[in-house]
């Protein structure tokens, strides 16, 4: 057992990342308006989840480089490589500062269901001190640079929500049977398409399989430690989603049309479990919020050190300004209550863009002898793997369609 905990760390990480408030938000939502009928849209994005990050993983102790890497060093066509390195950059470094903001302000909402004033006046001028407090937090962690006590931190943080979500699921005392079944047995309800399209999209991150390849160097040395990062990753993917189960099982408990984030979920939860299954799911929300906090800039910073053949660390000047500069987009814009729209819609092209083409480019990486060897895909992974290619093209194709004609 001893020997289980000391391996876990990088899956537990990419867990903390995807379970954001915007994971959190989906599943509440999902929840409210179908029930129980898409818990199998869930456990189909979680193994989606784990088959990407299982490739993603043996690209970083096989090839012993991340996904950035391979694309500039493996794509023959100087032009193709630059525009594929610029889309990159631009999506994950952009798309990250505007989402930043909803991480931190996620965070700052289950704060703010138990503390109530957090605001300061300050003459015309209205400031959210706790996005300083969330912000301060994760910028500590990063700052320190040293990788184990940020994956310690981020464990803590996932066990916290876990523990949260899990907590108040049993609570809200469901119709376990029930559950288990529409976890299995696939049922698509009228309406039903955008909201697994949701889910999907919000469980498959594409900055996670950057991350994820860069953190196992972090922690192992080589092909030899294949095993413990694959029992690493099945671990805490299985129970990221085991989480939003959770969160989709205490919304279905609650009838209401009003609600439309986890903080009016905590709200709703207070009269009929007690005031303590709101502390759970604020404290759940919080521990969301401040991990996406941490690990968004991470990756974005870890995208950029491949890109420009960075050969430095973690505390070094360069690898510093890119989560910093990420960062601070989020504290500011999250502190003041600026919505950034412009911004935030080229994120949701550039996600859109990026989803389907970052799998797409981690499913040729995977196959290349190259680079991966006899480790390359089999026939069942490469099956998987472009099923999974084709949904994150429709995924693609709707992020865009919702932008540019509000379908």
């Amino acid at each position: 057992m001893k020997k289980f905990f000391k391996n876990i760390g990088p899956g537990a990480l990419i867990a903390a990342a995807f379970i954001g408030p915007g994971t959190v938000t989906v599943c509440v939502l999902t929840g409210v308006e179908f029930g129980f009928t898409l818990l199998w849209a869930m456990v189909l994005s979680i193994v989606a989840t784990i088959v990407l990050q299982e490739m993603a993983i043996r690209l970083g102790l096989v090839y012993g480089k991340g996904l950035a890497e391979v694309v500039r060093n493996e794509i023959p066509s100087k032009t193709f490589r630059v525009f594929a390195i610029l889309l990159m950059l631009s999506a994950i470094l952009i798309g990250n500062a505007a989402y930043e903001a909803g991480n931190i302000s996620g965070g700052m909402l289950g704060l703010e269901t138990i503390f109530t004033q957090s605001s300061l006046q300050i003459g015309s001028f209205q400031f959210n001190y706790l996005s300083l407090l969330i912000g301060g937090i994760a910028f500590t962690l990063l700052y320190i640079g040293n990788y184990k006590i940020i994956e310690r931190s981020l464990v803590v943080l996932v066990i916290l929500m876990s523990i949260s979500f899990l907590v108040t699921a049993f609570i809200t005392n469901p119709d376990w049977s029930s559950v288990i079944t529409n976890m299995i047995i696939p049922r698509v309800p009228e309406e039903g398409v955008l909201a697994i399209i949701a889910l999907v999209g919000t469980t498959v991150v594409p900055y996670n399989l950057f991350l994820h390849a860069s953190l196992v160097k972090e922690k192992w040395n080589g092909v030899n430690d294949l095993k413990a990062a694959k029992i690493d990753l099945y671990a805490s993917i299985i129970l990221g989603g085991l989480v939003s189960i959770a969160i989709i099982v205490c919304a279905a408990s609650i009838q209401s049309s009003e609600i439309s984030n986890a903080a009016d979920l905590a709200k709703s939860l207070e009269p009929l479990f007690g005031s303590f299954a709101k502390y759970f799911l604020s404290m759940g929300l919080f521990a969301a919020g401040i991990s996406s906090a941490i690990t968004a800039p991470l990756a974005a910073a870890y995208v950029a050190k491949g890109c420009f053949k960075w050969k430095s660390g973690l505390r070094s000047t360069k690898f510093r300004s890119v989560w910093i500069f990420v960062l601070a987009i989020g504290i500011v814009f999250s502190s003041i209550g600026f919505k950034p729209i412009e911004v935030i819609r080229f994120a949701q092209v550039a996600n859109g863009i990026l989803l389907p083409v970052i799998a797409g480019f981690l499913l040729w990486a995977v196959n290349k002898e190259t680079v991966l060897g006899s480790f390359k895909n089999n026939t069942l992974q490469n099956i998987i793997g472009f099923l999974i290619v084709l949904i994150a093209i429709v995924l693609g194709f709707r992020s865009l369609a919702k932008v540019f004609f509000d379908m």
